[in-house]
């Protein structure tokens, strides 16, 4: 965490993350990005609807990969970026082929690290397997609902899910709230917990 000089009364109380030691690279991949733009409180004729919203600094949209649907074929971390589109950090994944995605990274994540999506794939942070495969007091995230439904539970900064048991064809989860809910074990599921753990922590001060 970087704290502030208490320069002014709101700065006294401030505090944020240090970027310069976790963030490797400021521009992201061109080719991953693309437009984005919120509805700012307006409906499809462009009037105000909602009031008092909106405004706030362009994003650029980065196109995380939440599929995963690239099995048996490692991949590298390139770079570890910021994405102001979530609460959690994002790394250019580069796979073996040459084919390059995004993806949201666990909290040990560092750049050079190897990983794989496969349901062989040994019971390390940062592989993804069924959750069938896990054995039970792993902690997991980006969370499938479904078969190849995409990673849906679990994608904000430091949140985690918890295997808490299995049955027959469905396994038991402990969500962040603690409400415990069943999930077909043919789901996929990453090891670890999200990334930038320390975002709940953050103080911006006066409003």
């Amino acid at each position: 965490m970087k704290h502030y000089r208490p320069t002014t009364d709101s700065r006294r109380h401030m505090s944020g993350l240090d970027f310069r030691k976790i963030v490797t690279t400021s521009s992201p991949e061109k080719s991953l990005t693309s437009g984005f733009k919120r509805g700012v409180g307006r409906n499809n004729r462009g009037r105000i609807t909602t009031r008092h919203k909106g405004g706030g600094h362009k994003r650029l949209y980065r196109e995380i990969d939440f599929s995963y649907d690239k099995h048996d074929i490692p991949f590298t971390i390139k770079t570890i970026e910021y994405d102001p589109n979530r609460s959690g950090f994002i790394g250019l994944a580069v796979y073996q082929d040459g084919e390059k995605r995004y993806v949201l990274l666990h909290n040990d994540a560092r750049v050079g690290d190897r990983y794989v999506v496969s349901e062989n794939a040994p019971l390390v942070v940062g592989n993804r397997l069924p959750l069938g495969n896990i054995s039970v007091g792993t902690l997991v995230y980006n969370v499938e609902l479904k078969h190849q439904g995409g990673a849906k539970i679990a994608r904000s900064g430091g949140n985690y899910v918890e295997v808490l048991a299995k049955d027959g064809s469905f396994v038991d989860l402990k969500m962040p709230s603690s409400e415990v809910r069943k999930v077909p074990a043919n789901a996929w599921a990453s090891i670890g917990e999200v990334s930038n753990k320390e975002n709940r922590l953050v103080t911006i001060g006066k409003a």
